[in-house]
């Protein structure tokens, strides 16, 4: 397993390709976007991940890592790519898996092996070998009610399960789950991932593996759900719900998580839509924890309109407000289904407000905030009139507010 092809090159593809490279292997990793291509073949990278560049650097140089738009043939390939849900009803759109299997059909060849690890419904693995089997009827694919047959590919599911912010370590040292479409699509694959795995590589067949992502995922929501939901009954009840959460996780047996502004990101905010989707009658808690935590950025715009309308009425015909952070979580860059960028976006909509927008690990605003302003924490602390913390980034923790300032702490850090 020499020759690696990885495509998707965004926040775990990149890593993990660079991994791979790392640890001796040849790697592909594809990409459409030529910005990424051109960074990566420079040893840099166009995302925020604390140890990567280094790593990156290191496979580029000693030629063990090259970015390309189109793919070469390899020994196994991975797939990274998104897999977001469209419309209402939230169903998964496959289309990117859809794009790279077409793309990566004509390069198989008889012991090749196929892994996909984009969060994914159940069944989506399956999907896949259908595309890939539609191209190429010259060669035979394995079948998930057939878990003995041979066949001349071997695919299976393996989702990544890292933090953001820890890539680099948790790629390495988590356990990972190994889920083949045959026992041996799953042995070929828990041979690709032990060359830099350290964690346990955990057997089991493609659609457990698929509901094992979305499992811990949903897990992760519904307790979120409880937090936020505790935040909104402890506001109405005028007690200080972080308190209340740290006297009640005193006890042996409770441990309740902090709440926030939503919840975002690539996967926690969407994978447990693949649940509901499929299981729309049986998913009850798991559609109340997405709509609870969906409907969390609503209540804290109306929290900072609140102290608009104060001020309004004190004499300040359009107050300036400073909203702290737009990333999903602490310390990265992604903005990707951020709570934040709702609140930002609603906040810019409605025009209350002048809005001032404060980001320390991007340089520029996405297309979706460019009527609002990107400026400095510095800057925003003194022109505001009133301040909104969004996101816990390690910059806003040591921060001094005036007392005369109003402010709208979603994260509980002042």
């Amino acid at each position: 397993m020499k020759n690696i092809c990885v495509f998707g090159l965004g926040y775990i593809g990149l890593p993990t390709a660079a991994m791979f490279a790392h640890h001796g292997a040849n790697v592909i990793g594809v990409d459409v976007n030529q910005h990424a291509v051109n960074t990566i073949n420079q040893g840099k990278i166009h995302i925020v991940e604390p140890g990567l560049e280094a790593i990156v650097k290191q496979a580029v140089d000693k030629g063990n890592l090259k970015a390309s738009l189109t793919p070469v043939h390899s020994d196994a390939y991975l797939i990274a790519v998104p897999t977001p849900f469209k419309g209402d009803d939230h169903e998964p759109d496959l289309s990117y898996i859809q794009a790279v299997s077409k793309a990566l059909a004509p390069l198989l060849q008889k012991g090749d092996v196929v892994i996909l690890e984009s969060t994914s419904p159940v069944g989506a693995t399956e999907k896949m070998v259908e595309w890939l089997a539609e191209e190429r009827a010259d060669l035979s694919f394995p079948k998930y009610h057939e878990p003995d047959n041979e066949a001349d590919i071997f695919v299976a599911y393996c989702p990544e399960r890292v933090l953001p912010g820890k890539v680099v370590e948790e790629l390495i040292s988590n356990d990972r789950i190994i889920g083949g479409m045959t026992k041996e699509s799953t042995r070929k694959a828990q041979e690709v991932y032990r060359i830099f795995v350290e964690g346990d590589l955990l057997a089991t067949n493609s659609r457990t593996a698929e509901m094992a992502k979305l499992t811990e995922n949903a897990s992760r929501d519904v307790s979120i759900a409880f937090a936020n939901e505790l935040s909104i009954i402890s506001d109405k009840l005028d007690i200080n719900v972080w308190e209340l959460i740290e006297l009640a996780n005193h006890h042996p047996r409770v441990n309740i998580l902090q709440p926030g502004a939503g919840v975002g990101g690539h996967c926690i905010a969407v994978d447990p839509w693949f649940i509901v989707n499929q299981n729309p009658d049986e998913a009850k808690i798991i559609r109340a924890a997405r709509e609870i935590n969906d409907s969390k950025p609503d209540w804290v715009v109306d929290k900072v309109n609140i102290e608009i309308n104060k001020l309004k009425t004190e004499g300040i015909k359009k107050p300036i407000v400073a909203l702290l952070g737009l990333a999903f979580k602490p310390d990265i860059d992604d903005l990707r289904e951020s709570p934040a960028v709702h609140i930002a976006r609603e906040m810019l909509d409605t025009n209350s407000a002048e809005v001032l927008l404060v980001e320390p690990n991007i340089s520029e605003l996405p297309k979706s905030l460019t009527a609002g302003q990107l400026i400095s924490l510095e800057q925003a602390l003194e022109q505001a009139d009133i301040i909104a913390v969004l996101v816990g980034h390690s910059q806003f923790k040591a921060v001094s507010i005036s007392d005369d300032k109003p402010v709208v702490d979603a994260v509980g850090i002042i």
